[in-house]
């Protein structure tokens, strides 16, 4: 009994003695000056500027969205650039104004030991917490942050949500042309039938439609009738002669912007359309049909009339989708 008695003796004394260490080292550490000297208050006009430029760096993010997301909007690429763009020098802005106004600096003249002991972790972690000593709406700022960081990679990753055949690709179906719109040359006039000549390449596009559509341009040469050698669904689509594909390279979308004509005809290989970037190769003669390089399937052609004018005219839409080719092109049809 009395071992018993000197041991919860020794273990009351203990725990006292622990319980006055503690106080007294919690003291010291009151008393104690702070390793990081407190740098003047933060000027509040500095963590509003900051906010402010947080919360205008998120507008612009999701300004960003709303344009990616609206097809209809004009100069939609100066806008992308602006809105992004926008983004990440309001974002930046924001850091260097907080790293100058807000954050105290230390300087030290001795390498940080390595924290191999509690207190040297402890005084790590105190640096830290004494290092924002400056701010006083860290509630504001935190909400700002994580709004614009939020909204910034949101509108990093939004081009993401259209790219590939699992994701939505309606746009790239979609062209202008139709039945009986005609034919706009580069200089903005009409394009006459009498006037398009064998050996010549030609662009087009349809009559009051965005240039800038991928199912917009179109490639118009002409051969002799006798050369022609298109599938018999087509057979009507080349008056006198005239074709025209879709200038959209189906390999990666580069722009056809090559013809090949022969300048010695018994020698050399037949009239052709080519892409510049990987070579890609197609025959007019057979409606498109792919001779040379790694496009997987033949350039869509578009049916051609003369009109009563004159004028060429899109005799409807075309033969197949306008783009680069992925697994379920060959499935689908122009809208």
């Amino acid at each position: 009994m009395k071992r018993v008695l000197l041991a919860l003796l020794a273990l009351i004394n203990g725990l006292r003695r622990r319980k006055e260490r503690i106080e007294a080292h919690e003291e010291a550490e009151r008393e104690a000056p702070p390793i990081v000297p407190p740098g003047p208050p933060a000027s509040r006009r500095a963590e509003l500027a900051v906010a402010g430029l947080l919360f205008a760096a998120a507008v612009f993010a999701v300004g960003f969205m709303v344009v990616y997301a609206v097809g209809s909007i004009g100069s939609r690429t100066q806008l992308f650039g602006i809105a992004l763009g926008g983004a990440f020098a309001l974002l930046s802005a924001a850091l260097i104004t907080a790293a100058k106004h807000l954050v105290v600096e230390e300087e030290v003249e001795e390498l940080y030991p390595e924290p191999e002991s509690p207190e040297e972790q402890a005084a790590i972690a105190e640096i830290v917490e004494e290092s924002g000593s400056r701010l006083t709406r860290k509630k504001l700022l935190i909400t700002a942050g994580g709004v614009a960081g939020t909204a910034v990679g949101l509108a990093a990753i939004t081009p993401a949500l259209s790219l590939g055949p699992l994701l939505d690709t309606d746009e790239l179906r979609d062209t202008p042309w139709r039945r009986g719109l005609r034919l706009i040359g580069e200089d903005g006039k009409p394009m006459f039938a009498d006037q398009v000549e064998e050996e010549t390449f030609y662009t087009a596009f349809p009559e009051h439609a965005d240039h800038d559509l991928i199912g917009s341009p179109v490639v118009v040469v002409r051969l002799p009738p006798a050369q022609l050698k298109l599938p018999p669904e087509r057979a009507q689509w080349a008056p006198l002669g005239i074709v025209a594909f879709s200038k959209i390279c189906t390999h990666a979308g580069c722009a056809i912007a090559l013809y090949r004509k022969p300048t010695f005809a018994p020698t050399q290989p037949r009239p052709a359309l080519v892409c510049p970037c990987h070579y890609s190769t197609f025959d007019p003669a057979t409606g498109g049909d792919v001779i040379f390089g790694p496009a997987g399937r033949a350039l869509p052609q578009l049916p051609l009339v003369v009109g009563g004018d004159g004028v060429l005219r899109a005799g409807g839409n075309f033969s197949g989708q306008v783009g680069p080719s992925y697994g379920t092109v060959r499935s689908r049809r122009p809208t």
